[in-house]
């Protein structure tokens, strides 16, 4: 996937963030989807959106496309109304369904959809971009998921929009296919566009934002670069190979060791998770037969279940 010149120079941007929330609450009734959420983008900035199910994600982008009103607060896009910016071309997202005619082509859905807009970019130009001019001429309900996909990205793509929304933009994707895409976005940031991405692969969190958001129940509860949020989840993990031992007085014994929070046995490999590691690594290396011992920090996983799953609830999937 490759990033071609377009009819139309951008970015358009002016001095205003891409994105300004201000308290902005989402009530349905009695139920209150966003809650006083608060949050700026800049122009040119790859931001992860992330949150378990329920956490007030969908309902946020809806708003930021102008698909919903909030019921409180402020919410500007370019320091414009969302319906403005959207109308104008400025925004434009690539959601996991819907919008596609399966009985046209690849080509002739790009086509069909450039005639809507008042200054579209390039036909060929957003297939190739895309990663889909080979299959340009494919009916669309012979595309694979991943392929239809790539195809709401060329879509996305016909307005230039300054800022652009993913929600789950790989689904259905291979691993190349992923990384061209990545590389693509990326390309494009360079370059001006503001990217905001709801994701269910914290792997792609962690490698191509640079900046995560997570939201709990309406509310930011963390945000900053993948390095600071993991710090949020203080404590290590530490692996050991225990042949033999009794699994349940190890357990217990490594369970009272002062900063450890979960202790498990995986066949002959004990897993514990501490804030003390290194007290935790005296006690199984002077006191038990431990060997091949791993001592690694946490993972995006591990601060995303630290800091959005309610430990009443469980995680989410």
């Amino acid at each position: 996937m490759t990033t071609t010149s377009t009819q139309r120079p951008w970015p358009r941007t002016g001095p205003a963030a891409a994105l300004r929330l201000e308290g902005v609450v989402k009530s349905f009734g009695d139920v209150v989807a966003v809650n006083g959420l608060d949050l700026t983008v800049q122009p040119g900035e790859i931001v992860a959106f992330l949150g378990p199910n329920g956490a007030g994600k969908t309902s946020t982008l809806d708003m930021v496309l102008g698909l919903s009103r909030p019921t409180g607060g402020t919410l500007q896009v370019f320091g414009s109304d969302p319906l403005d910016a959207v109308m104008h071309g400025r925004v434009a997202a690539v959601m996991q369904t819907g919008g596609l005619l399966k009985d046209l082509t690849v080509r002739e859905t790009v086509r069909l959809t450039a005639a809507l807009h008042r200054h579209p970019a390039a036909v060929d130009a957003v297939l190739e971009r895309a990663g889909i001019t080979e299959i340009g001429d494919r009916r669309v309900d012979k595309c694979s998921g991943g392929e239809q996909q790539r195809l709401r990205f060329a879509l996305a793509l016909l307005p230039e929009p300054d800022l652009l929304i993913l929600d789950e933009p790989t689904t259905g994707m291979d691993v190349e296919a992923r990384r061209s895409f990545w590389t693509s976005i990326r390309q494009d940031a360079a370059r001006g566009r503001t990217i905001v991405f709801a994701t269910h692969y914290l792997d792609e969190a962690d490698a191509y934002a640079d900046r995560i958001v997570m939201v709990r129940k309406g509310r930011v509860v963390a945000d900053g670069s993948s390095n600071e949020i993991r710090a949020k989840a203080s404590g290590r993990t530490v692996r050991a190979t225990l042949p033999g031992a009794d699994a349940g007085s190890v357990v217990a014994a490594l369970a009272a060791i002062p900063g450890v929070t979960n202790v498990e046995f995986r066949g002959d490999v004990v897993q514990l998770r501490t804030s003390d590691s290194d007290t935790a690594l005296r006690y199984l290396l002077t006191q038990t037969a431990a060997h091949d011992v791993d001592v690694t920090s946490h993972t995006l996983e591990d601060a995303f279940v630290a800091l959005t799953v309610d430990p009443q609830e469980g995680p989410q999937s």
